[in-house]
């Protein structure tokens, strides 16, 4: 009778947890942003992808275009949407007629009904040499953000850039952070414009790139957030755990030191590839799970960095699917949580499924399951 007992005691708290489990499931994936990359030829269609992302409960996306279909397909689907303007584009939005034009075409038309909140102009836009784009960012985006005030959207849709983590000249420790100086004439009047309208400073952070680059000397578990001594801050006696804190913090110094301090920075792109090229180390499946696994129960947990405690990091994972047509390493091309048939890559803690499309083009659910833990 005792074993009895015993035995139905476990399996209650056995139940008791694994219903508490599907509750930190369901908050988890409440709060994660996605990178809906489209540069293959296998993706299923935007209709299926909507199913996807709703039966996972991920109610923020980021695009790199404004893809009309991709638009459509989530319209009253409550999930929220930043859009993007090609770094090809940028240089077109410096017209005020021309920015009102693109937003008439590509916002207007879908607003309430999809939730488009911001706008990112260019992508990383002072890696390239191209000092023509470099200059005509800042119009560009005054253009488009004043077309918003002409529109009246102007309160509910941010405009601003993504930012590769090259703009920094230094970068540790992170109180010593700084940008480079060759891009100071562009960055410090963008920093004002991102003071003035209120926007966030957006960056994609990818501590996989630095492990590749000296797998020999970084810690693996300092960039997976695992267990590990931490590297202090001589300057602030602040320790660091993850390189990713450390990379946010680095730009918050280095905002600060151009005299701004009410700049939010949030990661606009931050993964780690499931496979890479012979010279790409630690691009497995395993690391990529333990990666992303441990980023989204850091975005559950709500923390922040260790120089801005209270202020939660705005994260967006990147991506959604592998991308077959991306052109670099093999890496490039293996980003994705999901494989193009909706099949998992690995395991990291959400369920849901990518719905089918029935000979009559109605949504069916299909039976597989997506159970990541």
């Amino acid at each position: 009778m005792a074993v009895r007992s015993c035995r139905l005691l476990l399996l209650l708290l056995l139940l008791v947890f694994w219903l508490l489990s599907g509750q930190v499931l369901q908050t988890l994936s409440l709060t994660i942003g996605i990178n809906y990359g489209q540069i293959a030829n296998n993706l299923p269609s935007p209709t299926r992808v909507a199913g996807l992302l709703q039966s996972l409960n991920i109610s923020r996306v980021k695009l790199y275009d404004a893809d009309q279909k991709v638009l459509s397909a989530f319209l009253n689907t409550n999930i929220e949407f930043i859009i993007g303007i090609g770094n090809e584009n940028v240089s077109t939005m410096t017209d005020l007629a021309k920015a009102q034009a693109w937003l008439q075409q590509h916002v207007k038309p879908y607003i309430p009904h999809t939730r488009i909140t911001c706008i990112t102009v260019g992508n990383e836009v002072f890696t390239s040499n191209d000092t023509v784009l470099k200059s005509n960012l800042l119009p560009a985006m005054q253009s488009v953000y004043q077309a918003l005030v002409a529109l009246g959207l102007d309160k509910q849709v941010n405009v601003t850039t993504a930012h590769s983590l090259d703009i920094l000249g230094n970068s540790y420790p992170p109180s010593s952070g700084s940008f480079r100086q060759d891009l100071a004439e562009y960055i410090h009047p963008l920093l004002n414009f991102h003071s003035m309208t209120k926007s966030p400073f957006l960056v994609n952070a990818y501590p996989y790139f630095a492990y590749k680059a000296n797998p020999n000397t970084i810690s693996l578990e300092y960039v997976l957030f695992q267990p590990n001594a931490g590297v202090p801050d001589p300057n602030t006696n602040l320790n660091y755990d993850n390189m990713l804190d450390a990379q946010v913090d680095s730009v918050y110094t280095a905002i600060q030191a151009m005299g701004q301090t009410d700049i939010d920075v949030r990661i606009s792109e931050t993964g780690w590839p499931s496979k890479g090229d012979p010279d790409e180390a630690g691009a497995t499946p395993e690391n990529a799970a333990i990666y992303n696994g441990n980023l989204l129960r850091r975005i559950a947990m709500n923390q922040g960095t260790p120089l801005k405690p209270s202020v939660p990091i705005d994260i967006y994972v990147f991506a959604l699917f592998n991308e077959d047509l991306k052109p670099g390493p093999t890496s490039e091309r293996n980003y994705g949580l999901f494989y193009p048939d909706g099949t998992p890559v690995y395991n990291i803690g959400l369920r849901g499924y990518l719905p089918l499309m029935s000979s009559s083009s109605k949504r069916m659910a299909n039976p597989l399951e997506i159970l990541l833990l």
